[in-house]
């Protein structure tokens, strides 16, 4: 019986980092550490995500205009032992550029590069190299897309890639090995009038286990699809999200708002280790500080035991901020991994943070540690069965005076925190409503020991999002919107053709 029937019937030099006192945290923090600090910082320009060998000896990172492959042999001593920042796709192509993403298929020693991350003037796929020798990765197939590719897993031989053209925004499967699709899904097959509404159900992220993908589709929410077969993908159950009608009749200002901030938002999506337990991160801002209903993203636990029927069990708030716009503080959450019992985060600016989920339905934070000057963390990565894990700061925080923010993007390891550690208690005098109130409603229960002490404040203006009408121009982003949130601010939205566009150019009057 396969599991369909089943699931039916039921380049720099490393440094130490010096310790720090612990710190109480509050809105603003610059740092806070709770007497846990990096391992080791290696400095490699423009890092963004890193995915980790199984035995945890090697790290693979995507460096924006490339990859790079480190060794973790020495966790307190990382070393930078190969890098390819002109992936070419071959004759007839082009150059892979914007690079946010990398995936490694354990099971064929196959590493899946992908770009551009946003809609630009370049050329768009996937190149698979064979790193089974990870200091010689050798190129073995290429795949073009019709649009840019933010994300992609791989897995099982197969390269899965989020396809959004605004006509079908399906999810393609690709041999990695021949390099050629051979099944695409997409929620428009469930309901055709997805394919009415704007950019707001574009996919953003995925993840395969256990035969079953799961697609974050913003603000259309998580879809799980059976891949048992992957030419023919068929849909699971729809873990939560909302219906195309409730997009279809917005105005152009109310779509780009909802895009921004919660509900909605399905930004990551990870199971743990057994397939049981779905976390689904949110990445959010408050676009509009004159009320309540924006602010940073968190994550949702859910039971899916059984894939059809998931269940929700906890809600974890995002660290706190002093300034939750999108020209603010980060703390909005981003990638995260599972280990046994243990959930790794990241939250930019908010550092990265360690949680106990034996009980997932009460989730414990073990560690915390966040420098907002000098990090801002884009994923937080288990070293295999070995005592540490990885993290990538992708830029400098938000305040930081570097004349190259990117340049100073970097790979950090971190010490696992001890099997007997206690969980953070609460500091006295917090508010547990602030955050949890910031970040949509939820069913489940708040549950983050580190809640703000101070509710958070916005006051800083947005930074403007792009002209819809100015289409891919194959410029590389500026400033903090260049820092690469989901899709930039909107910008996934220029890339997504006239007919995503419909609603959002209507006129004034309309609105």
């Amino acid at each position: 019986m396969n599991r369909r029937s089943v699931l039916r019937r039921g380049a720099a030099l490393p440094f130490a980092l010096s310790g720090a006192a612990a710190v109480t945290e509050a809105a603003g923090s610059s740092r806070q550490a709770e007497s846990f600090d990096p391992l080791a910082e290696l400095r490699v320009p423009k890092a963004k995500e890193v995915v980790l060998s199984a035995d945890g000896r090697t790290a693979f990172l995507a460096v924006t205009d490339g990859f790079a492959v480190v060794d973790l042999t020495d966790p307190r001593s990382p070393t930078v032992v190969h890098e390819n920042r002109e992936p070419w796709a071959g004759e007839g192509n082009g150059r892979l550029e914007q690079i946010y993403d990398v995936k490694l298929d354990r099971e064929t020693d196959l590493l899946a590069v992908v770009g551009p991350a946003n809609p630009r003037n370049a050329w768009r796929g996937v190149i698979v190299y064979d790193v089974s020798d990870p200091t010689a990765p050798e190129k073995v197939a290429v795949h073009e897309t019709d649009s840019f590719n933010h994300n992609c897993f791989a897995t099982g031989g197969h390269v899965y890639l989020p396809e959004n053209t605004s006509e079908r925004n399906s999810m393609v499967v690709v041999d990695a090995r021949a390099g050629e699709a051979v099944g695409r899904w997409s929620i428009a097959d469930v309901d055709e009038q997805w394919t009415e509404v704007g950019p707001n159900w574009v996919l953003h992220d995925l993840y395969v286990h256990d035969d079953v993908a799961y697609l974050a589709y913003w603000d259309a929410g998580t879809w799980a699809v059976d891949v048992s077969d992957p030419t023919a993908p068929e849909l699971l159950a729809k873990v939560r999200g909302r219906d195309p009608e409730t997009f279809v009749e917005m105005t152009g200002s109310e779509a780009r708002r909802d895009y921004s901030e919660p509900p909605g938002n399905d930004h990551y999506v990870a199971t743990n280790d057994d397939g049981t337990l779905l976390g689904i991160s949110v990445e959010s801002w408050d676009t509009d500080p004159s009320d309540d209903t924006g602010g940073p993203g968190g994550i949702t636990l859910y039971d899916i035991s059984d894939p059809t029927a998931a269940e929700e069990l906890a809600f974890i708030t995002p660290p706190p901020t002093d300034d939750p716009t999108f020209g603010g503080t980060w703390t909005t959450s981003h990638n995260f991994s599972f280990r046994g019992d243990r959930l790794y985060t990241s939250w930019y600016e908010g550092g990265v943070r360690v949680y106990d989920v034996s009980d997932p339905s009460a989730p414990a934070l073990l560690a915390r540690w966040r420098d907002s000057d000098a990090a801002s963390m884009w994923t937080a990565v288990p070293a295999g069965d070995r005592d540490f894990f990885v993290g990538t700061s992708h830029r400098d925080g938000p305040r930081a005076s570097s004349e190259s923010s990117a340049d100073r993007a970097a790979l950090y390891t971190f010490p696992e925190p001890p099997a007997d550690a206690e969980p953070l208690t609460p500091t006295p005098g917090a508010n547990p409503s602030a955050s949890a109130t910031t970040t949509g409603a939820t069913s489940g229960t708040p549950t983050d020991a580190s809640t703000p002490t101070a509710t958070d404040t916005a006051s800083a203006t947005p930074t403007e999002s792009p002209d819809p009408a100015a289409g891919d121009t194959g410029a590389e982003p500026t400033g903090t919107a260049a820092a690469g949130p989901g899709f930039g601010p909107l910008a996934a939205l220029g890339g997504l053709g006239l007919g995503a566009w419909r609603l959002l150019r209507r006129s004034d009057d309309e609105r």
